[in-house]
């Protein structure tokens, strides 16, 4: 009788498939890029997969971000209020994805709203095609990575969860479009290379 891992070796051989590409890209583009580039947006030296969180979309019914598996997903943190700031972050993700033409639909975009502040009406129509989304911060704290400094602030910053649903790069403050704009376009170009995984595997079973 064959050993239990023998039994089980293509599926490892699937799994290492499947994964080697996406990991191979990284690697390539964000930690040895080719000299004289470098990414703009901060990787996450430690990939974070999203967990089950306590999310909830504005009319009350729960909101599951690993159900947004397959694409790349844009994601802010404010306040329900939203100032000009957070303004600006829910344009720069519009601009990026409609500036990546035919990948666009490739794109996701999710702001999680502090508070329960109601949104206006104008803002959501301006930003049509967003998930507003309530969430609670303690739980954002614990799994949105902040760079290592006394005033930085989960309302500072984009962050991009990849295909996969893992939690991948953070980019910086006030960010420059063109600057966001090339890591995007990379990441778009590598991946067009990938295996297509099928998400719905990721997602949990319904209780």
């Amino acid at each position: 009788m064959k050993k239990r891992w023998q039994r089980y070796l293509p599926l490892y051989g699937l799994i290492a498939i499947t994964i080697l590409p996406i990991a191979a890209a990284y690697l390539a583009y964000f930690v040895v890029p080719p000299a004289g580039r470098t990414n703009y947006g901060t990787l996450l030296a430690q990939q974070r997969p999203i967990p089950e969180l306590p999310l909830a979309n504005l009319d009350g019914t729960r909101f599951d971000l690993r159900k947004l598996a397959g694409s790349w997903v844009f994601l802010m943190v404010d306040g329900g209020d939203c100032d000009k700031p957070c303004a600006d972050k829910l344009l720069m993700m519009r601009q990026q994805r409609t500036m990546t033409g035919k990948d666009r639909d490739k794109i996701e975009r999710v702001w999680l709203i502090l508070d329960h502040e109601p949104l206006p009406i104008a803002l959501m129509r301006e930003y049509e095609g967003t998930h507003f989304v309530r969430a609670p911060v303690q739980a954002l704290r614990e799994l949105l990575m902040l760079p290592d400094a006394d005033n930085a602030r989960l309302q500072d910053h984009i962050w991009l969860i990849d295909p996969r649903a893992n939690l991948m790069l953070r980019w910086p403050k006030n960010p420059e479009v063109n600057g966001v704009k090339r890591d995007v376009s990379r990441l778009l170009r590598v991946s067009a290379g990938w295996i297509r995984i099928d998400p719905r595997p990721m997602q949990p079973d319904p209780q």
